[in-house]
């Protein structure tokens, strides 16, 4: 098989990039190891920013998401069991929009197969060759059959684990990382949300949050310990903890029920340098992650998109690739002001351990200042809404 632009990994990054490739004539293939199935199964976030509104629309797939998102005017948070809102519309005359990434990558794959698009699922043992050559290509089993792909450029959306970042030789690439020493415990319910915004909690227990899928869907976490098993919380522990972090007014009104989701989800901040080599480039979670404290995860890996395919955009229509050459530099300039953005919401809102009373009080003093200062919610807000791509 020959084609232009090989994409490993069909998550909603990859999907979205052969989506807007495809637009423009460029071939493209996706090779994804998991079934359809199982990746439209995974629940991930679902705060989107401007930026990854206007991508989704441009290729074709925001019908669903104009109709059923849910526009977020501001985001409240607490400390000392009382809350305050940060109004991002009055700051920014921006706001988010809350689709869960489930939504996302299902109006993908729709769109992708509607317009004949070419994905193979359960493709297994995906590794890519000659990298620093012209004649780059990409193996993979598929139904017990070996196959093989030739292209001019490989994209590797495999995320964290995956083997695009693998291929980079090590003395090309440099790591950074920052493992937190705390996880999210996350529970799923059908329940009314308890806020019609999201909530973000500071308490003495640990961090808390309060978020929403839907009207009659909430998605609730609560900080653990890496430790800790999900069998040690029943439902009944969840929901009393809960209500101890959440702010009283909140604690009164929240409506619980039974989970139809539980699992608990550990917390890094972790960054390659450059993020393509050769042939090869890199979106997404195989060359970055945050913690989900942020909200930035899927919304940065939109932002490499949109770097991306205009660098190959340009270079498919004129022979440019400057743009592709500086796409590096591009994507990984937005990337580290979202970390630092991710890693300061995730050291303002969580109990560290040996946190001393001082610590706390610093924490405090921080949610304080920034509750009373117009300035400092700007400075939150802009981030929160997005930085521009």
């Amino acid at each position: 098989m020959n084609t232009k632009v090989v994409i490993i990994g069909g998550g909603p990054s990859g999907l979205l990039l052969s989506k807007l490739l495809s637009s423009k004539g460029i071939d493209n293939i996706v090779l994804e190891k998991q079934s359809k199935k199982h990746v439209i199964g995974r629940v991930r976030a679902g705060v989107l920013e401007n930026g990854t509104i206007e991508m989704l629309r441009l290729a074709g797939v925001s019908q669903r998401l104009d109709k059923e998102g849910f526009m977020h005017d501001g985001v409240f948070l607490s400390f000392k069991n009382h809350g305050f809102r940060i109004d991002l519309k009055k700051l920014t005359n921006k706001n988010v929009t809350v689709y869960g990434q489930t939504e996302v990558t299902k109006d993908l794959y729709d769109a992708i197969e509607k317009s004949n698009g070419i994905i193979f699922n359960n493709a297994k043992e995906v590794i890519p060759h000659e990298i620093n050559s012209k004649n780059p290509f990409v193996t993979f089993k598929y139904n017990g059959l070996e196959k093989k792909i030739s292209c001019d450029f490989v994209v590797g959306c495999d995320g964290y684990h995956g083997i695009s970042r693998k291929i980079i030789p090590k003395e090309v690439i440099t790591t950074y990382e920052r493992v937190y020493p705390f996880g999210w415990l996350g529970i799923l319910s059908e329940t009314p949300p308890v806020s019609e915004e999201l909530i973000y909690a500071n308490h003495g227990n640990g961090f808390a949050l309060a978020s929403m899928r839907n009207k009659n869907l909430s998605r609730y976490y609560i900080q653990t310990d890496l430790k800790d098993d999900i069998e040690n919380w029943n439902d009944k522990k969840f929901w009393e903890e809960l209500k101890k972090r959440l702010p009283s007014d909140a604690a009164d009104r929240i409506i619980t029920g039974p989970s139809i989701e539980k699992s608990i989800a550990p917390l890094r901040s972790f960054v390659c340098e450059p993020m393509n080599w050769k042939s090869l480039y890199l979106v997404g979670d195989a060359a970055h992650i945050v913690p989900p404290t942020g909200a930035k995860g899927l919304n940065l890996a939109v932002s490499d998109v949109f770097y991306l395919y205009n660098a190959m955009k340009e270079f498919y229509l004129s022979g440019n690739k400057d743009s592709l050459n500086k796409y590096s530099q591009k994507a990984l300039s937005r990337v580290w002001k979202a970390t630092r953005f991710s890693w300061w919401m995730t050291t303002t809102f969580h109990k560290f351990p040996e946190q001393s009373s001082f610590d706390q009080h610093i924490q405090d003093s921080e949610l304080e200042y920034l509750e009373n200062s117009i300035a400092s919610q700007t400075v939150l807000a802009e981030n929160y809404v997005g930085l521009p791509f």
